[in-house]
């Protein structure tokens, strides 16, 4: 394809690194996990780093480390505040706990929550607000901290699709009591499969790490917070203090992992270089409606919306871009409350509609962004839609 959605960015580097652990005999978690693990917390500035075997699951084990908290846990019937535009697996662990969701309508122009309903949205019953950073665009986190500090909620921030992102020199996914990424194929690094969740809490460090891994204490560092080791090994080996999952990642994973996050810095450079190329083309023209960047976007792809003022066609432009071998895709998940599955939730819309994620839904997609040089792809992009959209 002359445009692809998603490119691959392994070199020789992570080739070399999935033969060392075939040639090592360990496959399942291991050190190169663990090594993973500290090589992240350390760049993005965390105390705690917890692999997974994807972002979902990332989400998953954080929503569940907040039920087991000794003091304040979440509790079923509690209320989050979230926004309308996600991926499915932002939401499914929030129902799947019991959690009634509150659903904010986005800003048009970042596509991110609508920071100024968030009074609006609160409840005495609020106990957890959701913040999701689209596409590489930071939501307003440091908005969102100020608020959650001020009324003493938990701050989950899903920065699965923005890494390396930031605000005010400070990384996109440090701003929450939990903070979780993906490393899938098509994101900014990429370990195969794969997902982390930081924190600063050892309580929920030691949880994560317990949930994660069937509920057992093995993996626990000592001394802990949420249980007292007992005095036969024998026994402690297989003690399961959690309902848990089976959500490790593998030695693989680590492995790639550690050289693709060396390489993190100059694939963001690359995505930047394309970014302001991009918004160079196709800032200004009132037909498409780019988003506006909060902090400063690690540019996981280029969202456009055709101005529904000017009336434009999006299968015309759909067309067009096909004819013209470029890939395209909704945004994210689009507008979760236009899914089938949210007949499953417990739910309100604060001010009772969403027109902005509406609008993302029905005249938006989006177009890859690459850690190398998209000049001739960007620049063909435009002129499809210039023509198709005239």
């Amino acid at each position: 394809m002359f445009y692809e959605l998603a490119a691959p960015t392994w070199g020789e580097e992570e080739l070399k690194a999935i033969q060392r652990v075939v040639d090592s005999g360990m496959f399942t978690m291991g050190k190169n996990v663990a090594a993973f693990e500290d090589a992240f917390a350390k760049y993005f500035g965390a105390k705690h780093a917890v692999m997974v075997n994807s972002g979902s699951s990332a989400n998953l084990v954080a929503v569940a480390a907040l039920f087991f908290k000794k003091d304040r846990p979440l509790q079923r019937g509690d209320e989050a505040i979230v926004p309308a535009i996600s991926w499915a697996t932002t939401y499914h662990p929030l129902q799947q706990y019991g959690l009634k969701l509150r659903f904010v309508d986005v800003d048009l122009d970042t596509l991110n929550l609508d920071v100024k309903q968030l009074e609006k949205a609160l409840t005495p019953k609020t106990k957890l607000l959701v913040a999701v950073s689209i596409l590489g665009n930071p939501a307003a986190l440091d908005v969102m901290r100020a608020f959650c500090d001020k009324h003493g909620l938990y701050f989950f921030e899903d920065n699965c699709e923005s890494m390396d992102a930031e605000i005010g020199g400070r990384k996109t996914g440090t701003f929450g009591h939990l903070n979780t990424y993906s490393t899938f194929f098509s994101h900014h690094i990429s370990t195969m499969e794969g997902g982390m969740v930081l924190t600063d809490d050892t309580e929920l460090h030691h949880l994560l790490r317990a949930l994660r891994n069937h509920g057992w204490t093995r993996d626990v560092p000592q001394p802990s917070p949420i249980f007292e080791k007992k005095d036969t090994d024998f026994y402690e080996a297989y003690r399961f203090i959690l309902p848990g999952y089976n959500v490790r990642p593998i030695e693989m994973s680590g492995a790639i992992g550690i050289e693709q996050l060396k390489k993190l810095p100059k694939f963001t450079v690359e995505r930047r270089k394309n970014w302001a190329l991009f918004q160079k083309l196709f800032k200004g023209d009132d037909r498409f409606i780019i988003q506006k960047e909060y902090g400063k976007s690690s540019a996981f792809s280029f969202t456009i919306i055709l101005n529904p003022k000017r009336h434009i066609a999006r299968d015309r432009a759909m067309k067009a871009l096909k004819e013209a071998d470029i890939g395209y895709r909704i945004i994210t998940g689009g507008n979760f409350l236009r899914h089938d599955v949210i007949k499953y939730y417990d739910y309100e819309v604060v001010g009772g509609a969403t027109p902005n994620a509406d609008i993302a839904h029905d005249y938006g997609f989006f177009v890859g962004n690459h850690p190398f040089d998209l000049t001739q792809q960007i620049a063909k992009l435009h002129e499809v839609l210039d023509r198709a959209c005239n």
